[in-house]
């Protein structure tokens, strides 16, 4: 049965960094598209970007870009998210998601992790 976990969520006051990480099971994460989302209190999830197979890197949130960044480490079947400059508006539920591709239409993403919960606060 293919599985994602997250971890790495928590509290971090603004201006601060924090990793997420998102580690598979039953399958091989490095042969598959990997997707970060995030869902914020009371809005919609929204993507935030994604790493295909190949490791070329889609963003689907162009206000991430240059503060947050996706990598793999194979050697853990994870794929890592990394967050720098975190604000309060960042603050939400971070999931992770596989695919074939990255997908536009984020429903064809299966399987979906539980989501680690981030707080950005002083």
């Amino acid at each position: 049965q293919r599985q994602l976990v997250e971890s790495g969520g928590g509290m971090v006051q603004p201006g601060g960094s924090m990793r997420l990480s998102c580690v598979g099971s039953g399958f091989n994460l490095e042969d598959f598209a990997i997707g970060w989302f995030r869902q914020a209190p009371g809005k919609e999830r929204e993507g935030l970007l994604c790493i295909n197979y190949g490791d070329y890197i889609d963003y689907y949130a162009a206000s991430v870009k240059g503060r947050i960044s996706i990598s793999r480490d194979n050697a853990k079947n994870a794929v890592l998210l990394q967050m720098n400059n975190l604000q309060p508006e960042d603050t939400g539920i971070y999931t992770c998601a596989a695919g074939t591709y990255c997908y536009v239409d984020h429903d064809r993403f299966a399987p979906w992790g539980q989501g680690t919960e981030v707080t950005v606060s002083s």
